[in-house]
């Protein structure tokens, strides 16, 4: 039960040669989510032998072009191989005719379909379910509309004590309700109780990707406890004028968020191209938040499975 996240790229603006734009790819129970798609995207995915044709969703925070630019190459590809699955795109409104005006001029068919689910980046809300994990859109600060996004996995059924199961020769018809919670009463009306049937669930896992945003303590309630948070750190905080201005967070910021929210992991990205080493923004960004790391593209970060206590 995978619940994993890869980096693709944790460069902003533009790339450098150890750097690529921005671009993660989540997997959770092998479906395959897509977070942002700059330039290069296609190239990290095929690098990290992830295969094209697992991604089916594709969620895009704003509508800058090292968020996106990713997207023209990458559905010129699927075209090439004839993809005949449809492919799901989570953005603002707008991206929708941005990419039917290059569809238009470059493809002119497509051999699969594009389900546009539009966004609305004022609002916390569900934006895509399916029987493993539920993803909701965070309100972000940014100069253009823009959202964040939280994956969390959906509750764990109960694990079977397989060798009490068969002591007590549990029909199978009743196994579903037992991992559901319930208890089991025999052919003597003995009530045999959930705790000795079966082992504690294991606990939620969830992540949190807020990137391009100003410091804002709006997003605190939305990401809490998290396991993994990615937050952008576009600039150190001696630049925090510089991030006001084009609004962008510091270090120091994306720490007290994630210190304010509780979470367990916190990851630093969208880095300014002007740091070619990036270990003093980590060190900044420790002193408030100590389990911090910086995004190297290519890492992956697994959460493992935990059971409740």
């Amino acid at each position: 039960m995978t619940f994993e996240l890869t980096i693709l790229g944790s460069s902003s603006a533009v790339p450098t040669s150890k750097r690529n734009l921005t671009a993660h790819v989540l997997n959770v129970h092998e479906r395959f989510f897509l977070i942002d798609c700059g330039e290069g995207t296609q190239m990290q995915i095929r690098k990290n032998k992830i295969r094209l044709g697992k991604i089916n969703n594709i969620f895009i925070s704003h509508l800058h072009g090292d968020h996106i630019f990713g997207l023209f190459g990458l559905i010129s590809t699927f075209n090439l191989l004839n993809r005949d699955t449809d492919l799901h795109i989570y953005s603002h409104p707008e991206l929708e005719n941005i990419l039917n005006r290059h569809i238009e001029y470059f493809e002119k068919t497509l051999s699969f379909k594009i389900v546009y689910h539009h966004l609305k980046p004022k609002l916390n809300e569900v934006i895509y379910e399916d029987d493993k994990i539920v993803v909701e859109t965070i309100p972000l600060k940014h100069r253009v509309p823009a959202c964040g996004f939280k994956f969390t996995e959906k509750p764990h059924l109960r694990n079977l004590r397989k060798n009490v199961v068969q002591f007590h020769k549990i029909p199978i018809s009743q196994i579903q309700g037992i991992r559901e919670g319930n208890d089991f009463v025999n052919e003597d009306n003995e009530i045999i109780s959930n705790e000795k049937l079966t082992l504690p669930p294991y606990k939620i896992r969830s992540y949190a990707y807020c990137t391009d945003t100003a410091f804002t303590e709006k997003i605190v309630p939305l990401i809490s406890g998290v396991d993994l948070l990615f937050h952008e750190a576009t600039y150190a905080k001696n630049l925090k004028r510089q991030a006001k201005l084009t609004s962008h967070s510091t270090s120091e910021d994306a720490a007290k968020i994630a210190s304010m929210a509780k979470v367990k992991k916190l990851i630093l990205g969208h880095f300014s191209a002007r740091y070619k080493d990036v270990s003093s923004l980590v060190n900044e960004a420790r002193e408030i938040f100590p389990n911090t790391f910086a995004a190297e593209d290519g890492e992956k970060y697994q959460i493992e499975l935990c059971r409740e206590e």
